[in-house]
């Protein structure tokens, strides 16, 4: 959910923006880095929209300033149902608040890349760096992959001392209405991880007996580490690896079954930025080492050898989006009320 500092961040933008004439420029200034990087200065600022993790996010501003003081970063977070409708919205009326979009959603992801409606090149050193593997890393030089997340088997170590070795050992009766899945609500990627339960963990009715344990159901992932640390869950097949908690000393610990699911991010460089140049910039940091380092901690990075990463993105595929179209989306989505919700 977008917390109220991005909220007024947003307000604040679209009324400066509106001010100005809800104009925006169309690309960064022609003339090499050098001159994109002396134009991001004079602009100042940049705004991401992002689905990461808000502690990654807030470690990429704190790494991005130390790299570029005179640029200030701010970024507002939010899940894709929120922030794709905004990135459009921003986009039809000119009137951008956005610099940089970080996507997850598969389908959004494949559209827009195709259609290059909502981007602008990018034209950072960064993506030349042999070890980003350009050529498996960008969608129609506009789409960068930026981070994955994988999922993992999580439990509270106190209610499941001997862990979790399999998905089937979340059908132990003694986790019956102990158990916690996402709401797949408007998430594609959702859909698409509960498609893969269904092809590749065992009978082809891991659903239905997933269904049948009587789970709690939670909005995000986010949500179901939360509850797994306060004990209102002891386990979940939906949790991305728990380092961050595990070092808080929270209760839990986690796992990766084989095979594992997982989601890459894409960002872009929006088309109605109003830091065109800055956001050239951002884009470019974020694949760089310092920017890996600060958003992979306990996710899939874009580069290798990135400490505390859990996977390699480009290991990760996009989904294949012909089965998560907004019928087979809704057509899903309907099922999966039936047998979880009655």
């Amino acid at each position: 959910m977008l917390n109220k500092a991005g909220i007024a961040l947003i307000a604040t933008a679209a009324l400066i923006v509106s001010g100005c004439g809800g104009s925006s420029p169309s690309g960064p200034v022609e003339g090499s880095w050098d001159d994109v990087l002396a134009a991001a200065n004079e602009e100042g600022s940049v705004v991401l929209y992002s689905t990461q993790h808000p502690e990654n996010l807030e470690k990429l501003k704190v790494a991005f300033q130390q790299k570029y003081p005179e640029i200030a970063l701010e970024f507002v977070r939010g899940t894709d149902v929120e922030m794709n409708p905004r990135v459009e919205t921003e986009n039809r009326t000119g009137k951008g608040t956005a610099d940089v979009h970080m996507v997850s959603d598969p389908a959004w992801i494949t559209n827009a890349a195709d259609s290059g409606a909502y981007s602008t090149e990018i034209v950072g050193p960064a993506f030349d760096n042999p070890a980003f593997e350009r050529a498996d890393s960008v969608i129609n030089n506009r789409f960068f992959l930026t981070s994955a997340a994988v999922f993992a088997l999580g439990w509270n170590t106190n209610a499941l001392p001997g862990g979790l070795a399999t998905p089937d050992d979340l059908f132990d009766p003694a986790l019956k209405g102990k158990v916690g899945v996402v709401n797949p609500a408007g998430f594609a990627a959702v859909v698409d991880e509960y498609q893969f339960f269904e092809n590749n963990w065992g009978s082809d009715d891991f659903n239905q007996r997933l269904a049948a344990m009587d789970p709690r159901v939670y909005p995000s992932a986010l949500g179901i580490a939360q509850a797994l640390s306060s004990g209102e869950i002891s386990a979940t097949p939906m949790v991305q690896p728990l380092l961050r908690e595990v070092a808080a000393g929270a209760p839990v610990d986690w796992a990766l079954p084989d095979p594992a699911w997982g989601t890459p991010w894409y960002s872009h460089v929006l088309s109605s930025a109003p830091h065109p140049n800055a956001a050239q910039v951002l884009a470019d940091f974020m694949v760089t080492v310092e920017g890996q380092t600060a958003l992979s901690f306990g996710y899939g990075s874009a580069l290798p050898g990135i400490p505390d990463s859990v996977a390699r993105a480009q290991d990760i595929p996009l989904p294949d989006i012909k089965t998560l179209t907004p019928e087979k989306i809704s057509q899903f989505q309907e099922q999966w009320e039936k047998s979880f919700l009655g």
